[in-house]
């Protein structure tokens, strides 16, 4: 595998500063599907770059899927489609 790939899904930058990444944390207390998004999104929020996103515009998508999976669980809870 191709070293430069390999750094972006065993180390992703966006998650260095932490001591260890959220997915260990979610997958470690057996988290619901939603809970790990959510956690994990909030985790890299202002950190992730987005191709032709600003720093700002980039932080805002995380926030917005955050929303998203929260509105998604709300409508599972409600018996209404989930997307």
């Amino acid at each position: 595998m191709d070293t430069d790939y390999a750094d972006i899904i065993t180390d992703p930058v966006h998650y260095a500063r932490y001591n260890f990444e959220p997915i260990e944390f979610i997958m470690e207390n057996n988290l619901p599907f939603h809970v790990g998004s959510i956690i994990k999104y909030a985790c890299r929020a202002g950190y992730k770059a987005y191709e032709g996103k600003d720093q700002s515009e980039a932080e805002k998508t995380d926030l917005l899927k955050i929303i998203r999976y929260c509105e998604m669980r709300i409508n599972q809870l409600e018996g209404r489609a989930i997307v």
